[in-house]
């Protein structure tokens, strides 16, 4: 797998249906973290993913403690509308791991605090909205990477 997404306590099915669906699309892994705001049986991600679900390659983890500590030693990008920079500056490496936050707060500011130099956002030029759909952002920063790197 060239490249890992990671979701943190993921709360709206169809956008973790879509990031399954782009996961598969893409080549990447998919992480996802407890806890849910929803089932994953639940039939609106099963409708996002369309029947392409059952091949996504997925690992679930039942806390963000658990995720952290199996990859620790990994290298890894942390998007957030707070971050430090912009995506573009990432240092796209094969078997990174983009990690996103819930899609109502975010990353924890433990999280990023934390990973202060490795925070990166998507410019938003609006100052109408505060943050894209977490799908969208996804899409945005896998493409970038894929196209780093093919």
């Amino acid at each position: 797998m060239p490249y890992n997404i990671v979701l943190i306590e993921p709360e709206i099915p169809t956008n973790t249906g879509n990031i399954g669906r782009l996961s598969l699309a893409s080549g990447c892994h998919l992480h996802l973290v407890k806890p849910f705001g929803f089932e994953l049986n639940d039939t609106r991600v099963k409708r996002a993913g369309l029947d392409y679900w059952k091949h996504v390659s997925l690992t679930v983890y039942e806390s963000t403690e658990a995720f952290f500590k199996e990859h620790h030693d990994k290298k890894m990008a942390f998007l957030s509308s707070h971050g430090k920079q912009t995506y573009w500056d990432i240092p796209f490496e094969k078997d990174m791991f983009f990690i996103f936050g819930k899609e109502s707060k975010g990353l924890s500011a433990e999280i990023l605090q934390k990973h202060d130099s490795k925070s990166y956002k998507i410019p938003i030029h609006s100052e109408h909205i505060r943050s894209i759909n977490l799908a969208n952002a996804v899409s945005v920063v896998v493409y970038e990477a894929l196209r780093h790197h093919t």
